[in-house]
């Protein structure tokens, strides 16, 4: 059975590193805690679960005091979390018998990223990441903000997942880590530009974030995951932006990087149902629900979008072209995933009605 230090690096995480910690201490040999500038009782916290918390002086560079927690781990294997982290219980059995399972030989092992839910429990947005390494290869982090753990050698893609339990709002550190570094004129790279652009979404400069969005394109580089989200993402801007021509022409142009994705294929659907070409937006929400959501994908998903989404709006396509028994059929798949949901229950009532006006 191979040993495995849990890495964390943290700040002010009081009120979630409990929940974090208590989910995953009987699977873990070692705890590793980073304290970068707690002013709550955070490190008191963590002193109740390991003797092993350190500090560092925060520099805004969150690779740095990554990479500063796994210099001090000492087991076989180093899993990584973020305070507002928590394994489930049924991925703490399974990480316990990936434990006691694990070929030595593996250097690397992803895990699922439950990053947000609806107010039904669904998962909304969701992706891929390496979460367990072998410390001996001394796998490192790269970047201030937004920093990725690059790994190599054989990478094993396991079932476990890793839920995401946010307590905090919407900051601007990592926004204003960006615009210092600019500020210091550094050369920013492909990545750099794409979470630079993100940032500035998040906080509403629409045509500053198209812009560096546009700039990560016309470099012709970067990951092939960050391309068709930024594509989709200027779409959405273009659209606020009131800029139909370009709003459409970024959705096309997201198919140059890979397969379609429901994400554009959604946004193609709205785009012309806004128009009234209700049979050019029911083709592609139909391709949306016939898609196969990428098992291993390393980017975020947007799972609204390869759920209930386009069957509820084929649901409105179908019975805008008075075709009940497919609008119903639709508005029922939606409600698999939403049951509860006051649109789907209202267009049950109503097809429900249409339907039997149409068997007298």
């Amino acid at each position: 059975m191979v040993s495995i230090t849990l890495c964390l690096i943290v700040r002010n995480e009081q009120s979630a590193l409990g929940n974090c910690l208590e989910s995953v201490k009987d699977a873990v040999d070692e705890i590793v805690i980073v304290d970068t500038g707690s002013t709550d009782d955070t490190r008191a916290l963590a002193g109740r679960y390991t003797n092993n918390v350190y500090d560092f002086e925060w520099i805004d560079d969150f690779a740095a005091a990554r990479n500063f927690c796994f210099s001090l781990a000492t087991s076989d294997y180093i899993l990584w979390l973020d305070a507002d982290d928590v394994l489930l219980e049924e991925d703490r059995r399974k990480l316990l018998r990936l434990k006691s399972e694990l070929d030595p030989a593996v250097d690397a092992i992803s895990m699922i990223y439950h990053y947000a839910f609806d107010e039904y429990g669904n998962v909304t947005l969701s992706l891929r990441r390496n979460r367990l390494v072998k410390r001996a290869n001394g796998f490192r982090w790269h970047g201030p903000v937004h920093e990725y753990l690059a790994v190599s050698g054989r990478v094993m893609n396991s079932d476990i997942v890793v839920t995401h339990r946010r307590t905090h709002g919407q900051s601007a550190r990592n926004l204003t880590i960006f615009e210092n570094r600019k500020g210091r004129g550094e050369i920013f790279s492909p990545r750099d530009l794409y979470y630079y652009a993100n940032e500035l979404l998040d906080h509403g400069m629409w045509e500053r974030a198209a812009a560096e969005y546009e700039s990560f394109l016309r470099t012709g580089q970067g990951w092939a995951e960050d391309a068709i989200s930024a594509c989709v993402k200027l779409s959405d801007i273009y659209e606020r932006l009131m800029l139909p021509e370009k709003q459409l022409a970024s959705l096309w142009r997201s198919f140059d990087y890979g397969e379609p994705r429901a994400e554009s294929c959604c946004r193609l659907g709205a785009y012309f149902l806004s128009r009234s070409r209700t049979e050019e937006a029911a083709f592609w929400y139909r391709l949306a629900t016939r898609l196969e959501k990428p098992k291993d994908c390393l980017g975020f998903l947007h799972d609204a979008y390869w759920t209930w989404v386009p069957h509820l709006q084929l649901c409105l396509c179908y019975s805008r072209a008075g075709d009940f028994a497919k609008a119903y059929f639709h508005n029922e798949m939606a409600g698999r995933y939403r049951p509860d949901d006051p649109h789907v229950r209202h267009n049950r009532t109503y097809l429900e009605g249409m339907l039997r006006n149409e068997a007298l």
